[in-house]
């Protein structure tokens, strides 16, 4: 007698393997709905914060008669307040940022003031008026023996404090950095500036060179006190420089 296979046994196994199947199709139909889910909520965490990410670099002009400070390396918001002798509040507050712990590299912040520019003088220049409380240093962090050293030692000693910029400043980045922390920049010589010359401008190499004006002549040339000019790197020796091209004159 032959036993007729029983195929409820078999049939119960298949309906639990398709109830299976059907539980991790089910399974990867919700977890796909959590992932783009997720996905979405990425998406939309930007939308709402991108403005105020991407926003700290949109960058506005700065209005007529405030100076213009591009943010360097290693700079604090209190640091440029110091510099210009406002307190990092105003700054904050004025420049509309919102958390005055964090500044960017290259972002630009206005300081309130007076920086104007006049055009004229005897030998048809530009003279650039910078902020009566433009920023001083208080100490000169150059090597010895650099002309950089020298011109900031020079004018400590000429006028009673340094020269503020203490980053991006190679001697041919002196003129700039005038720019960004208020003092005047000249075509015009005066007796006391410091003259900083462009690479290869008059004898200067790479990073340019400064010194310090000791005389102005009748025809706009003039004698410069300065080191690293020459062989003996830490002597100070004079030069004569003859205003024109890559040649400006910066004072406070």
């Amino acid at each position: 007698m032959h036993r007729i296979p029983n195929n409820r046994s078999a049939y119960g196994k298949s309906q639990r393997i398709l109830g299976l199947f059907r539980q991790h199709r089910v399974a990867s139909i919700v977890l796909g709905h959590v992932v783009v889910a997720s996905l979405l909520g990425v998406i939309l965490l930007s939308s709402a914060f991108g403005s105020t990410i991407f926003g700290a670099f949109a960058q506005s002009a700065c209005s007529s008669g405030d100076q213009t400070y591009m943010v360097a390396s290693g700079d604090t918001l209190g640091a440029i307040a110091n510099r210009y002798h406002v307190s990092w509040q105003s700054l904050a507050s004025y420049n509309r940022i919102a958390n005055a712990n964090v500044i960017y590299i290259n972002e630009h912040i206005c300081i309130q003031g007076n920086h104007t520019t006049t055009a004229g003088g005897n030998n048809g220049g530009t003279t650039y008026t910078g902020n009566a409380n433009a920023a001083r240093g208080w100490a000169n962090p150059y090597p010895y023996g650099q002309c950089t050293w020298y011109a900031s030692q020079r004018f400590k000693q000429l006028h009673g404090f340094y020269v503020p910029w203490t980053t991006n400043a190679n001697a041919w980045q002196w003129t700039a950095r005038a720019y960004d922390y208020g003092w005047r920049v000249s075509s015009r010589p005066s007796v006391g500036a410091i003259v900083d010359l462009q690479p290869w401008v008059q004898g200067a190499y790479n990073f340019g060179h400064v010194g310090v004006v000791e005389q102005v002549f009748a025809d706009g040339s003039v004698t410069a006190s300065n080191m690293n000019w020459g062989v003996y790197y830490w002597q100070v020796t004079r030069i004569h420089v003859t205003p024109g091209y890559g040649v400006t004159f910066i004072n406070y």
